[in-house]
């Protein structure tokens, strides 16, 4: 393995009983197959689907699951690629060498899964440079008939012009691979092989379907082109399969598949093969000579590692984060990998620096790509605008308003005058931008989408300025307000500045509604290696208690208009200010403010409302309780009604509620002052450092609920800054669900996932969207036996995800009879679910959202030894995502 050095265990491991195959095996079979594997995964990222301890049998499968990091015991000397998805950033391996193949095979890593992209040598994806059918026999069809439609698609592919390359698939079918020049996005390339499956389909409907419903596909060959979305994978060439017997994805030449004998082929008949010096899909292999003209850095020297390139070095080396409040990340950005219909992102701000301009950030390459717009983007066709080209900025930039420091580079105030995302049509580096914009309701650019072209105009004065240009053709506007003018919101701005220091809070509105309360951000799960990675990098991290409650962003306004106003909002937007008095009443939040809180009138908290049990520990059990009839799951939701209640449920419940001790948890604070006040009476905190955040939330509330204040309903629990360890072993003697751990320079992402909050989960819960329900027997005889439910998956559909049958009491299993029974639908809402569970089945539009515990996930993906905790009706169906 060169210069590398590999520590190996366990190689008389069988992987494979059926055949014997031990993990030496497999370890000779990565080996020997490098010099044709490797330039098939070259830069492209791979994910891995283990089998620890093998794949079992048929009768008998071991147990199997994703990997997409880079593991934590990896060596150091593994090349990696970084991927922004649209939750969170995964560090993927580069296969480039033998010695990583070789540690595949030590950590059982059997099947290697790649995208149609490579990385190039900035870092970012590329377009892909190959398209891929695959073909999927359904029942009753085999590999001949999968044969067959391959030759269909090698003579269209042929007739565009486009060499095709037939890969037995090491499971049921084919893959089929197809070369491209890199000219066109993952979008273009997807469009064209959904068409290409349509026409087969329309020429040979009784053996082709390009539908994705599974129902339809017996006795005909499922042309499956959707691997070709950015987002997905395909099991790459000469990869194992994690089959009863070694199988592997073979490349194979047109001549074999005229064998009606054809089949798939096994580890030994490969290696075979690859020794007589037989590698059909060699064409399609990477080599370094692909990269002289494929990058716009294609100067780069090779020896830089693609991670280490830095689109955001600029934007860093000239801000201070000690001394600037604006975003500056310590990372490389990391490219961003979209969900189907995900669009990038735009923002527009409006800066009054030294000279007034307005900031022009569209989303590219994992970076906001800007434009200093001196007069504000045009709303004219026939008026023209000089774009001066910045550096680029990081996507948290997107949502930053505050003061740049007097002396710091853009010294001046931001404000976001219209966001959102845009349709890119055209980017061509250095050159031509075209895209849709698509802003806010009351945004600048009114409501409306706006189409724009940015050209780049050396001959204005530099290789920096652009042309900023509407153009004539528009998108159809949909009614809204006339779009403002932006010079004259500037003047109303500078008006509103020259008035700044006779401004105070006593003369500012201080009532708060839900809307001016901001999304709450949201975890990211991960594992306790990752965390303790980065402390022994030098991060510096807190540990808070995950508690078990629903989250709850709070207004508090103290302004002579407020009167003490208090609202309350749900992680989805639902206002619970009516619903839990025991907040917004006598002895709740507004009497727990203190400080600068009480002088600029008002702030807004972020915590969890819990209910304590007789040990004062959170029970979520015992909130759905008291507070299950004072919630609705969003649009089209529901949850059992109080008036359908007995006079004897009726009175429980008041009891439950009266005896009850419902706590709010505050851990944040996002804000100082009334909404709609100057900057003189509101201080926004959602860009100072987490670390800070926590000491202004102890000054301001800590203090007093130590004193006595809010007569019990709030606390300020700490934040640990010791070692993860105690702070998981004191969430363990709480019997919470795990910790959070947050890292001190954190910025605040309203409504999104961030890096820098990790949840840690002790116990195993998971939301569930519930789809049905299976009549019950025995006992329940007459009414329900379990539920059905469904999670999304990364493409958003629903996907069938098990049973749960217990943790129910008959009470609430009577409760929860009567209220889905009103959304009872004749099909199931998902494609997948199972025949045994189908039988006595009855399905529900899948509109509400529960919670169980489980002990883990089958190797099909469902729930494991499910157990209900209740509703959660402060999600929604699109909040469900799998826990990790």
């Amino acid at each position: 393995m060169g210069e590398r050095t590999l520590s190996v265990s366990s190689l008389d491991k069988v992987l494979y009983p059926e055949t014997g195959t031990t993990k030496a095996d497999v370890m000779h079979y990565f080996l020997a197959v490098a010099e044709v594997l490797i330039p098939q995964v070259a830069r492209r990222p791979v994910t891995r689907k283990r089998w620890v301890d093998g794949v079992g049998t048929e009768d008998r499968p071991g147990e199997v699951f994703f990997r997409k990091d880079l593991e934590d015991s990896a060596p150091d000397w593994i090349s990696t690629g970084r991927i922004q998805h649209s939750e969170r950033t995964n560090t993927y391996p580069l296969a480039q060498e033998p010695a990583v193949l070789a540690w595949f095979a030590q950590v059982a890593a059997l099947e290697l899964h790649t995208p149609q992209w490579r990385f190039g040598r900035n870092g970012q994806p590329r377009n892909p440079d190959r398209l891929v059918l695959d073909l999927d026999p359904g029942e009753g069809v085999g590999l001949a008939e999968c044969a067959e439609v391959a030759r269909w698609c090698r003579e269209v592919l042929d007739g565009m012009g486009m060499e095709s390359f037939p890969v037995t698939s090491g499971s049921k079918g084919i893959h089929l691979y197809a070369a491209l020049d890199g000219k066109h996005n993952a979008e273009a390339i997807s469009k064209v092989a959904h068409e290409l499956a349509r026409a087969l389909e329309t020429d040979h409907p009784d053996l082709v379907i390009s539908s994705m419903k599974k129902a339809d596909r017996a006795g005909k060959v499922f042309l499956d082109w959707s691997q070709n979305n950015g987002a997905k994978t395909t099991v790459s060439p000469y990869s194992l399969r994690g089959r009863s017997r070694p199988w592997v994805a073979a490349p194979r030449t047109w001549e074999e598949l005229e064998d009606p004998d054809l089949t798939q082929l096994e580890l030994d008949q490969v290696l075979d093969r690859v020794a007589d010096g037989l590698d059909p899909i060699a064409p399609l292999g990477w080599s370094p000579d692909d990269d002289a003209d494929a990058d716009s850095d294609a100067d780069a020297p090779d020896a830089v590692p693609a991670q280490t390139l830095d689109r955001l070095a600029t934007y860093r080396s000239m801000r201070d984060p000690a001394k600037t409040a604006e975003p500056v990340p310590a990372d490389p950005p990391a490219p961003r990998e979209y969900a189907e219909g995900e669009l990038p992102t735009f923002v527009i701000q409006e800066h009054h620096a030294r000279r007034l301009h307005w900031d022009f950030r569209l989303e590219h390459s994992g970076v906001l790509v800007s434009w200093a717009v001196p007069k504000g983007p045009p709303l004219d066709p026939d008026t023209n605008r000089l774009a001066v080209m910045t550096e680029d900025h990081p996507l948290e930039y997107g949502t930053f308003e505050g003061t740049i420091a007097k002396g710091e580079y853009g010294a001046g105030e931001v404000t976001v005058w219209d966001s959102g995302v845009y349709e890119r049509e055209k980017w061509r580096e250095g050159k031509e931008v075209i895209g849709v914009l698509h802003g806010r309701p009351d945004g600048g650019l009114g409501g409306v989408p706006r189409r724009y072209a940015l050209i780049n105009a050396p001959g204005m004065g530099g290789e920096k300025n652009w042309l900023l240009h509407l153009m004539k053709d528009q998108p159809e506007p949909d009614d809204g307000p006339s779009p403002p003018v932006p010079q004259e919101t500037s003047q109303r701005t500078r008006g509103k500045q020259k008035q700044r220091k006779d401004t105070s809070a006593a003369k500012t509105p201080a009532v708060f509604t839900v809307d001016d309360l901001p999304a709450p951000m949201l975890t990211t799960a991960g594992t306790p290696a990752q965390v303790q990675h980065a402390v022994r990098d030098g991060e510096d991290w807190a540990f808070e208690m995950k508690w078990d409650g629903y989250r709850v962003i709070a207004g508090i306004g103290l302004g002579p208009d407020s009167d003490g106003t208090v609202v309350l909002s749900s992680r989805n937007g639902q206002d619970l200010t009516d619903r839990l008095p025991s907040l917004t009443g006598p002895g709740g939040l507004a009497e727990v403010l203190t400080g600068e809180a009480r002088e600029l009138g008002g702030a807004v908290l972020d915590g969890e409302l819990v209910a304590l049990d007789e040990q004062g520990r959170p029970d979520f059990g015992l909130l759905q309780a008291v507070l299950g009839d004072s919630f609705r799951n969003g649009p089209g939701g529901r949850t059992p009604s109080r008036a359908r209640r007995t006079a004897a449920e009726k009175a429980e419940l008041d009891r439950l509620r009266e005896e009850t001790e419902l706590r709010y948890m505050v851990f944040d604070i996002l804000h100082l002052g009334p909404p709609g006040a100057t900057d003189g009476a509101r201080r926004s905190l959602l860009r100072t450092p987490y670390g800070e955040r926590r000491e202004i939330l102890r000054d301001v509330v800590g203090k007093a609920v130590e004193d006595g204040a809010g007569d019990g309903t709030v606390a300020v629990p700490p934040a640990h800054t010791g070692t993860l360890a105690h702070a998981e072993r004191a969430s363990r003697e709480l019997g919470l669900e795990g910790v959070v751990a947050k890292r001190m320079d954190a910025v605040y992402l309203p409504g999104r996932r961030g890096s820098a909050w990790v949840k840690l989960k002790t116990q195993a819960h998971q939301s569930v969207v519930v789809i049905g329900a299976r009549e019950g027997k025995g006992g329940r005889a007459g009414g329900i036996g379990s539920l059905l439910t469904a999670v999304p998956g990364d493409d958003g559909e629903l996907r069938y995800a098990g049973r749960v049958g217990t943790g129910f009491s008959a009470a609430q299993l009577k409760q929860i009879e009567k209220e889905l029974r009103r959304l009872e639908r004749k099909t199931p809402p998902v494609e997948d679910a199972p025949v045994e569970d189908n039988a006595d089945a009855w399905w529900v539009r899948p509109q509400l959202v529960g919670e169980v515990s489980l002990a883990g996930r089958t190797r099909e993906g469902r729930l494991r030894q499910a157990v209900w905790r209740g509703w959660r009706p402060d999600l929604s169906v699109e909040d469900v995502t799998w826990e990790n």
